[in-house]
């Protein structure tokens, strides 16, 4: 199961006997000392600089513990700092004084002895009572092999996972308050409130989030669940002080979190006028302000949606920065002629998001069985890998990637990108080949029966499809400019191998209405191309999993929209998420995924997604990175004649 987390501008992602199940919070002992009002420091009279970013939409929120937005998720990053950031797949520290690991000891396995009736996280994942008939991991057990059914009634020993998580110490809120361990614990409490509108994945796996000093929390996690991605554990500080006289509930409504979220970076909260725009000052807490951070004194943010329009206004000097939010997909060689007459530059790197071309294999039809000649069934097409590989051969992504994204980006070779720590180098790409994709075919069963060329291939001897079948598939999209070329090029290239194909545009809230009704995720297309991203640096192995299929069960919700199994494929997913990333079966673990991935297709990678920014030609030190917040070196963001030295 994919971890969910909770929305923050982190990002869209786990004392030893247990003789109790109630999350335990502690806070740091002593006699509270009155809070005393800060004496801001005056500056010298000068100008004040703003940058101008233009966003693609308005924030409907800025309460860091709610559902946020690609604009509200920008606007945070530069009012909280961190507290850590993602720079090319790898976690740095910002707010946290080093990057808890098993090499220094901050994060750690022990064995605790579980009684029965605890709250445990059994060998599926699922948090569950130990009681007789649970399948659950004894310590020491990583896999299904070593998996027990537990009796009922003897004491047992799991695995729990403790991690230190160690604060800057000059870390102050924006109105000069010290932050402490308690912000924090603080924090993890309005999270996990019964009544609170938040996702409580993360907190009911936790058994203690406790502040062990001012600047230190330690996270437990409960019994049998160990996180592979435990260093997100962190729970990112509330100014306690602040929001303490409100209860869980009514802080995402009132302003002082929801518009004026109070933070520790560059940046406060100056004002936000609906509909036009948000403005922030420099923080004069910020803790790298001795370093002369930031250096930009206020950052505006304009809401502007229309491309064509933020273009217009970086060009007349009213916008500094566009925001990768803003869909310049259809103005890219635009911006390469602009950024040689020097007029703007531009930055273009791959994203997070890939373009996926989904494939049929299990319709929502098939879930009551498969009938051969039941005409409610469509025929099985794509039940036979050979088929799916074919598919692939046939495919021209390459042409897709230079001419409609100018080879910007790269056609990917599994769901983990190739620059990827945990990428396989032995998995081969598949590259155009019409002739393998033909051969592929026909070792399916699907022949040229009629001998011309121009008509789709027949089914003669493929497995679950009837005799004289013709290969003829629908292909959904939305009618985007982008989406209309990648078709185009893709439908040519298919029919050379004597794949027909029918093109249905949708709009897009209709491509993706939820199930059963849409044809997404009702699971009810031949081809579907539609773009599915990630958030964390974590790969999603778990897209594919069985449990992710949408259906009734999950209210049809699920990413593996392909209706793909494999068991084996499963455990090895499961496999990622309870090992550790220091240890070699990890590696090994997502090795095999990507090698089932490469084999079985229960999805097509297209290419992935450009995420474009542009500014002026007069701004300096932005860095646009595949992993990290648009903003997440905003601090360092300068302008105009101090970019000239």
């Amino acid at each position: 199961m994919m971890k969910l987390r909770v929305a923050f501008p982190l990002s869209m992602l786990f004392l030893l006997t247990i003789s109790c199940e109630i999350f335990s919070i502690t806070t740091t002992g002593g006699t509270p000392t009155p809070y005393q009002p800060p004496i801001i420091p005056e500056t010298p009279s000068v100008a004040p600089r703003t940058l101008t970013i233009c966003l693609g939409q308005e924030p409907e929120s800025l309460y860091p513990f709610g559902e946020l937005n690609p604009a509200a998720q920008t606007i945070l990053s530069a009012i909280y700092d961190g507290p850590y950031d993602t720079l090319k797949y790898e976690y740095e520290p910002v707010a946290l004084t080093q990057i808890p690991t098993l090499k220094n000891s901050d994060a750690q396995i022990v064995k605790s002895t579980v009684e029965a009736g605890a709250l445990v996280v059994d060998a599926a994942g699922s948090l569950v009572p130990l009681a007789q008939g649970a399948i659950v991991h004894p310590a020491g057990c990583y896999s299904e092999e070593c998996a027990i059914i537990y009796d009922g009634v003897t004491p047992l020993e799991m695995d729990q996972m403790v991690v230190n998580f160690r604060m800057r110490p000059e870390l102050t809120w924006s109105d000069g308050t010290p932050i402490t361990a308690d912000d924090s614990v603080y924090a993890f409490s309005v999270i996990s409130a019964p009544d609170a509108e938040t996702n409580k994945y993360l907190t009911e796996r936790t058994q203690t989030y406790e502040a062990t000093d001012a600047q230190t929390v330690q996270w437990w996690g409960k019994p049998g669940y160990i996180d592979s991605d435990y260093v997100t554990n962190f729970f990112a500080p509330a100014p306690k002080h602040v929001w303490e006289r409100f209860t869980p509930q009514e802080l995402p409504e009132i302003d002082l979190a929801s518009r004026s979220p109070m933070g520790w970076g560059p940046y406060m909260m100056q004002e936000w006028i609906a509909g036009d725009h948000v403005m922030l000052k420099r923080n004069p807490y910020y803790f790298r302000a001795v370093d002369g951070l930031p250096k930009i004194d206020n950052l505006m943010f304009r809401f502007t949606p229309d491309p064509d329009v933020a273009l217009s206004e970086l060009v007349a000097g009213r916008c500094d920065l566009i925001d990768p939010a803003v869909r310049l997909d259809g103005h890219i060689a635009l911006l390469q002629e602009m950024e040689k007459s020097e007029q703007v530059k531009a930055f273009f790197t791959p994203g997070m998001t890939i373009e996926w071309l989904g494939l049929g294999i299990t319709p929502s039809s098939y879930d009551d069985g498969y009938n051969i000649n039941f005409q409610v069934d469509r025929q099985d097409f794509f039940g036979d890998a050979h088929t799916r590989q074919g598919i692939v051969y046939c495919l021209n992504r390459k042409a897709v990637v230079e001419n409609v994204l100018f080879g910007l980006t790269t056609v990917p070779t599994t769901y983990i990108p190739p620059d990827h720590p945990l990428f396989d180098t032995n998995v081969s790409a598949i590259p155009y080949d019409p002739s393998v994709g033909i051969s592929l075919l026909e070792q399916a069963g699907w022949r040229n029966t009629d001998g011309d060329p121009e008509t789709p291939l027949q089914a003669v001897t493929v497995k679950n499809v009837k005799p004289g079948t013709p290969l003829q598939l629908t292909y959904y999209t939305t009618t985007a400019t982008q989406r209309r070329q990648v078709v185009n090029i893709l439908a040519d290239s298919l029919a050379q191998c004597g794949i027909g194909v029918e093109v249905k545009y949708f709009s897009q809230n209709d491509l993706y209405t939820s199930g059963p009704e849409g044809a997404l995720f009702g699971r009810k297309f031949d081809l579907i191309e539609y773009a599915m991203g990630v958030d964390s640096i974590v790969p999603p192995c778990s897209w594919f999993v069985s449990s992710e299929i949408p259906s009734p069960a999950n209210q049809w919700i699920g990413t593996n929209l392909s209706g793909y199994k494999n068991p084996e494929y499963d455990a090895a997913c499961r496999a990622t998420q309870i090992e550790l990333p220091e240890n070699e079966k990890y590696i090994e673990a997502y090795r095999q995924t990507q090698i089932i991935f490469g084999d079985e297709l229960p999805a097509i990678p297209l290419y992935y997604r450009l995420r474009t920014a542009v500014t002026r030609p007069d701004v300096c030190n932005f860095e646009l990175d595949s992993t990290a917040n648009t903003l997440w070196n905003i601090e360092n963001v300068d302008i105009g004649e101090a970019c000239q030295n």
